[in-house]
């Protein structure tokens, strides 16, 4: 089983180990024993960046593994792992956004099912409760700001089976994640392209990161 060093820590470089490398018909796939990238999955795109002189362009979830997808061999030895880090932050905010908008989905009685939270496509999908009650735009993007403006800071703990809780301060709802966030509110951002409806009883909000 890969370890996840991002789940605990948000550093973008670490020291590996290769555990195995095998071509595959776009390269190489690699294993390691710990990993600071990111795989593909939970809504989420994958990291990209360095394993020592090798580019990693693609990761992925292969049961308890994580594989990445290289452009050039590696020994079966210790390298140097560099996660980009423009593209991290970007991830990481539309990720965060995603709670925070769900959380406020929650406040006016809907439970959020299904999220993905990819550059241009951030959505997500809500049922209703029997407490659901209206939400729009503006309420949607003033309530939005407000956590922001609070600089809430993330919380993040993993338990002994391995499942990991993510919440933003003490109020907003908490929720298992596997994926990668920013710090604290204020540096998620302003959305853009918010968008609302209500289809077959369901509640879809649609979303993107202002500079994104």
């Amino acid at each position: 089983m890969t370890e996840r060093l991002y789940f605990l820590s948000d550093s973008l470089i670490a020291e590996v180990e290769v555990l195995a490398c095998t071509a595959t018909e776009d390269g190489y796939a690699v294993e390691l024993r710990a990993t600071p990238f990111h795989p593909q999955g939970g809504g989420q795109p994958s990291d990209t960046g360095w394993l020592g002189t090798a580019e990693v362009l693609h990761v992925v979830q292969d049961g308890e593994r994580i594989l990445h997808q290289v452009n050039r061999p590696l020994q079966l030895s210790r390298v140097l792992a560099r996660v980009d880090e423009g593209r991290r932050l970007l991830h990481s905010r539309l990720h965060s956004a995603g709670h925070l908008i769900g959380h406020i989905g929650e406040v006016h009685g809907w439970q959020p099912v299904k999220a993905h939270h990819w550059p241009g496509e951030g959505k997500i999908e809500f049922v209703p409760r029997p407490e659901s009650r209206p939400l729009d735009n503006e309420t949607l993007q003033a309530r939005f700001e407000a956590l922001v403006a609070d600089d809430l800071a993330l919380h993040s703990e993993v338990d002994a089976a391995g499942q990991r809780q993510v919440r933003f301060g003490e109020d907003v709802a908490r929720y298992a994640c596997g994926g990668t966030h920013v710090r604290s509110t204020r540096t998620v951002g302003q959305l853009s392209a918010l968008g609302i409806k209500e289809k077959k009883g369901r509640l879809l909000v649609s979303y993107d990161m202002a500079g994104a």
